[in-house]
């Protein structure tokens, strides 16, 4: 088993680019409960009165600090006064909790709600905007982002992820990551109707009836890892969820090789295809922005 950690490991850290800025550690953010997750956080040198709020979730195998190292949010965040959230978790091959009651339960004291208040911690210190909050994430971090989306749809205004699995997937395993798992998830085989996925959505925060975030996810048709069939039940549960239906597809966009599956009139849901591309599909941070709303 460990020589799948180890290709895990070099698959979700990917490349590093250097930059001069640097992440600043939060420990006061509030309780992490039996999480251990650890915060880093970038802020611009310059901000608007109440800036925006990108959390950054990584792979497994990575960290806050890989993520920030391996993407380039900070130039775009540099040019339009967002302030981004690097957390980390130390547990399970480094993969965030997608499967336990915990993490999947609104105010559940698990990896979602520890995540939210690290939000809220921006929110208080920065004056940051709460309707301004915004989520991307690789592997298992678009798992969480799937997760967020299902148990804190109102602290979060839209979502990009790449390379993950529907909220609800894992729920019930052992553990997160291709190795505490029974890989059932990862490899395509969990598959529901619509409708089944939005119950599984619903019952992680009972009683909500409000508006979920526009969601954008990414994923590689040669996936071999996290197989391409999440990305059809990632859209068969959002597409419920948000009551859209498939219009149409736009072929080479945004770039060649890359389709994208455009849901009702393309503002609450999209998906995109990337023919070819193993685990994972490269972060595209200016086509996240745009899709933010940020530029």
């Amino acid at each position: 088993m460990l020589p799948m950690l180890s290709t895990i490991a070099t698959l979700l850290v990917g490349s590093s680019f250097t930059f001069a800025q640097t992440l600043q550690d939060v420990t006061d953010f509030g309780p992490v409960y039996e999480t251990s997750l650890t915060m880093k956080i970038y802020v611009p040198s310059e901000l608007p009165s109440n800036p925006a709020i990108l959390l950054a979730l990584h792979g497994c195998g990575g960290s806050g600090q890989q993520y920030f190292s391996s993407t380039k949010y900070t130039g775009l965040a540099d040019a339009h006064g967002v302030i981004l959230i690097y957390p980390s978790t130390p547990k399970d091959s480094n993969c965030w909790d997608n499967h336990s009651n915990k993490s999947l339960s609104h105010g559940g004291h698990g990896d979602t709600e520890v995540l939210i208040n690290m939000v809220d911690y921006i929110v208080d210190e920065y004056n940051a905007d709460a309707n301004r909050v915004f989520v991307v994430g690789t592997s298992s971090g678009c798992m969480m982002t799937n997760s967020l989306s299902a148990t804190y749809p109102d602290r979060v205004a839209a979502v990009s992820c790449y390379s993950g699995v529907a909220a609800g997937c894992l729920a019930g395993q052992k553990g997160s990551s291709p190795i505490s798992s029974d890989r059932e998830c990862s490899n395509g085989n969990v598959q529901k109707t619509g409708e089944e996925w939005a119950k599984q959505v619903h019952a992680m925060y009972p009683g909500y009836d409000g508006n979920y975030p526009r969601f954008l996810t990414w994923h590689g048709n040669a996936d071999t890892l996290v197989f391409y069939q999440n990305l059809i039940e990632q859209l068969k549960e959002w597409s419920t969820i948000q009551g859209v239906e498939f219009s149409n597809n736009e072929t080479d966009t945004p770039e060649k090789g890359y389709t994208k599956m455009v849901y009702g009139d393309g503002t609450k849901l999209v998906g995109i295809l990337a023919d070819g591309v193993g685990h994972v599909v490269p972060n595209h941070e200016e086509e996240d922005f745009k899709w933010f709303g940020l530029k």
